[in-house]
């Protein structure tokens, strides 16, 4: 059954405190006003296609871009693949692909004046509603993607002084036939009623998957062409006035699905709008979309107020992107430009696929969420067969990198060899003629077959080359992305405390994974009386590892939620006794300090490291990987934690990352994670710099829509974006315990610089929308919104008393440290400093 969790609906139109003597007076909200200043005004056409602007609905989407005489269009969605988890027939790296389904190019010049120029193109991207504005000479253009339905709809107003023909052409990625090995493409151009239908079917052994693009015209009669055999067009007659290209798009897995009608209905339902009432219905959605949290920042340099601007824009891209059957992938979203061709092909990477999802909990719109934990729960069988076949254990095995739809079944004797293989019990040089056969084909990129690296094409068969380190590759060994899946289930039931959600979705993932890592065969105790886990990666730079930090943090915080689900559910109490006993017996994280530490007695003050010898490739004595920072992703080491080893280690770890400081130019990588363990460290002189500097990452430059092309070619993405919005959202509001299950705590401002100032409305777990703001270095109020009852506890941010309000009414006062107090489901409290009793 699947389990849908409801937006909470407290929306604030105000977010100061009740009007009284020692409070600002009360001002409304301007969410237009707020969300408009994220949006893109350029006086010119964008420098590349990648820089075009994105506008899409979730599903299909496209940049929108220019050349001189024309609007261009690639129409992408998020649910097209051109293999799957089986195929055998994209053995060299970077060919495999996903998302594309049509050119869509709109020419306005036949003849004279160009209309794009440099000197007349204006456009204007609008956050607020969803809309793009692109002029240019005698030219207007608008352009939106329905939220209703796949539709995408332009506008175009010809306000030539001598209006000229308008030919809109619909074109293939690929030749109409084409093959890889054993997958072939096919695509086919037709018409229908005046409209134009494109569809493409890409077929492997039992794997099928078909996309289709119609496209029509409203506002004018149209005629047929085709002067070449991959494009057909439509071209109107001259005229003033404007004109609606509708496209309409739909994808499906099913060979029989009649999908040229279906995209085919969507035009024609739209025809029925027009581009005014669609435009109206999206305003509707927008407006609610946005209302339901906001981040408003200033500072008198202005650096607060362009986070404000790259955050916004961030959730603006999310919910363009993010809305689908599948999650928006890392590398190009669904705004390829050139193909579907891409760096990194067609397979999800855990590590980078959370730069784009991990920061959107706390935002209220867990329908951005919903195509993550779909695709999870979707594969959780190929998973549970995985960890049985590769891995010789139970439970689930979710790996760094993988398909759509998770892991390929495996013949018995191959499962059989590779667990000989990859577990180390069978020599690396005796793997036989048939495992190397069997795996020549497969998609180095998998995380089963990441050991294959580059290789050559000879006399038409592909050979490939190994990385030199035998059944090793960057994430061949790598368990933890399955811990941090399972710890995101987990998170959003803390969000919600949804007991539906809990026991439908989250339980079995948290089982499952604890599960694997419980009968894993090399997690072994050893003769100190200490699980210890032998030959794995520490994320993707330790190859084979002993206890490395990735997955030690992964079971102390696996581990104590599982245990917390099941008591929560009432359910296997058997198992939760041997978790308890993995987890009280469970090795330590590895740190420098440790006798087999290599090299050993790094620095004066222990830290953290990766991982213990022996390794196979890589220093385990550098500290956690920066992109991943796994014991602060645990809540292992929070605010809340007092225990003086645990923030020593855990400072100790972090200042090694800055040797000398920080500053306006401390380089931060695109992935970094380290902006968010400074705000998880309420580190708020360090996250005044490594929040702005990672927005303008010096990496990889950002580009006219404010996008990033890190990954390679074809690889438009807001990873950054997505890193920086989760170090902004611990910097202004933190609600953990003191580690992994334990109750949740409210912090506001815990890692804000003083001079910023600041007004926010986002979720915290336990069930509560919290509200704040600071000005001049001083909190003004908290507001806190209780969705399903119970204790609250916030941490005073005042030196003196508190006085809570409830329901607009005085209620009690609170002194202490921690202020607790109980709630009830649709109450609302407000809190701020006691005042004098003279002043009442």
């Amino acid at each position: 059954m699947k389990t849908k969790v409801a937006l909470l609906p407290f929306v604030w139109s105000f977010l100061v405190p009740f009007a009284h003597a020692h409070s600002p007076t009360p001002q409304p909200i301007d969410h237009r006003r707020l969300v408009s200043r994220a949006d893109i005004v350029l006086d010119r056409p964008v420098s590349r296609p990648e820089a075009g602007m994105p506008i899409g609905n979730g599903r299909m989407g496209s940049l929108v871009w220019t050349t001189p005489n024309a609007l261009k269009l690639q129409i992408n969605r998020v649910d097209v693949f051109g293999n799957d988890r089986s195929s055998n027939s994209f053995p060299q790296r970077y060919t495999d692909y996903a998302g594309g389904c049509a050119f869509v190019d709109i020419e306005l010049v036949g003849f004279g004046d160009d209309v794009f120029t440099e000197k007349d193109t204006r456009q204007h991207l609008g956050c607020y509603e969803g809309i793009l504005d692109l002029n240019g000479k005698g030219i207007k253009t608008r352009t939106l993607a329905s939220q209703d339905q796949d539709v995408m709809a332009i506008e175009i107003t010809d306000e030539r002084p001598e209006p000229q023909p308008i030919r809109i052409n619909l074109r293939m990625l690929r030749p109409a036939q084409s093959r890889s090995l054993s997958q072939t493409a096919t695509s086919k151009l037709e018409a229908r009623n005046g409209r134009l239908i494109l569809t493409q079917a890409f077929e492997e052994e039992t794997f099928f998957c078909g996309s289709a693009v119609g496209v029509g015209v409203l506002g004018r009669p149209v005629t047929l062409r085709q002067t070449r055999s991959d494009e057909l067009t439509l071209v109107t007659g001259p005229g003033r006035g404007a004109i609606t290209v509708v496209i309409g798009s739909a994808a499906s897995f099913d060979p029989k699905e009649p999908i040229a009608d279906l995209a085919l209905a969507q035009v024609e339902t739209a025809a029925g709008k027009g581009f005014e009432q669609l435009f109206e219905s999206n305003k509707r959605w927008w407006s609610d979309f946005w209302a339901r949290g906001l981040v408003q920042l200033h500072s008198a340099d202005g650096v607060a107020d362009q986070i404000e601007q790259h955050y916004n824009y961030y959730l603006y891209v999310m919910a363009s992107s993010s809305r689908g059957k599948y999650p928006t992938k890392f590398n190009g979203m669904i705004w390829t430009t050139g193909g579907d061709a891409r760096q990194w092909g067609s397979q999800y990477w855990g590590a980078n696929q959370s730069c784009l999802y991990n920061a959107l909990f706390p935002t209220n719109r867990w329908e951005l969420l919903d195509p993550m934990f779909d695709m999870y729960t979707g594969m959780q069988d190929s998973c549970a067969l995985a960890a049985e076949q590769q891995w010789g254990s139970k439970g689930i095995f979710f790996p760094e990198t993988y398909a759509f739809n998770g892991l390929a079944p495996l013949p018995e004797d191959i499962a059989a060899e590779m667990r000989g293989l990859y577990l180390l019990r069978k020599p690396w040089e005796q793997i036989s003629a048939r495992f190397r056969a069997y795996a020549q084909n497969r998609q180095p990129h998998s995380s089963r077959w990441n050991w294959q690296g580059s290789g050559k094409w000879v006399e038409g068969r592909w050979e490939p080359e190994g990385r030199g380190g035998g059944p090793y590759g960057p994430v061949t060994h790598i368990f933890s992305r399955g811990a941090k899946i399972a710890y995101q289930f987990w998170q959003r039931y803390e969000y919600t405390l949804d007991e539906a959600w809990l026991r439908e979705r989250a339980y079995p993932i948290l089982k499952g994974v604890a599960e694997f890592y419980r009968n894993y065969p090399n997690l072994r105790k050893g003769s100190d009386g200490k699980y210890h886990l032998h030959h794995v990666n520490s994320n993707e730079s330790i190859w084979g590892g002993r206890d490395p930090d990735e997955e030690i943090s992964s079971m102390k915080g696996l581990l104590p939620v599982t245990i917390r689900a099941s008591e929560i559910l009432g359910v296997d109490a058997d198992v939760r006794t041997l978790w308890r006993e993995l987890l009280a017996n469970l090795a330590p994280l590895p740190t420098s300090g440790h006798p087999d530490a290599q090299p050993a007695g790094q620095g004066s003050r222990p830290y953290w490291i990766r991982a213990l010898p022996p390794i196979v490739r890589g220093n385990g004595s550098g500290r956690p990987d920066g992109n991943t920072m796994p014991i602060w992703f645990f809540d292992l080491c929070t605010l809340e934690n007092e225990d003086p080893a645990t923030r020593a280690l855990s400072n100790a770890t972090f200042d090694g990352y800055f040797r000398e400081g920080v500053g306006p130019g401390t380089r931060v990588g695109v992935l970094s994670k380290l902006g968010v363990t400074a705000a998880m460290l309420g580190r708020a002189d360090y996250v005044r710099y490594l929040l702005p500097n990672q927005i303008f990452s010096q990496e990889s430059p950002a580009l006219d829509n404010r996008m990033d092309l890190r990954e390679g070619f074809q690889t438009n993405s807001v990873q950054r974006l997505g890193r920086a919005a989760d170090a902004l959202h611990n910097a202004l509001c933190q609600s953990v315990g003191s580690g992994p299950a334990q109750p949740p705590v409210i912090r506001v401002f815990p890692a804000w610089p003083k001079d910023w100032d600041a007004t926010f409305s986002l979720l915290a777990r336990g069930g509560f929308t919290v509200g704040s703001s600071v000005k001049d270095g001083q909190v003004e109020f908290v507001r806190i919104a209780s969705h399903v009852g119970g204790e609250c506890r916030v941490r005073n941010p005042w030196s003196g008393p508190v006085t809570v309000d409830r329901g607009g009414r005085r209620w009690l006062q609170l002194a202490d440290s921690l202020l607790r107090f109980p709630t009830n489901a649709g109450e609302e409290f407000l809190l701020r400093p006691a005042v004098p009793p003279q002043s009442e």
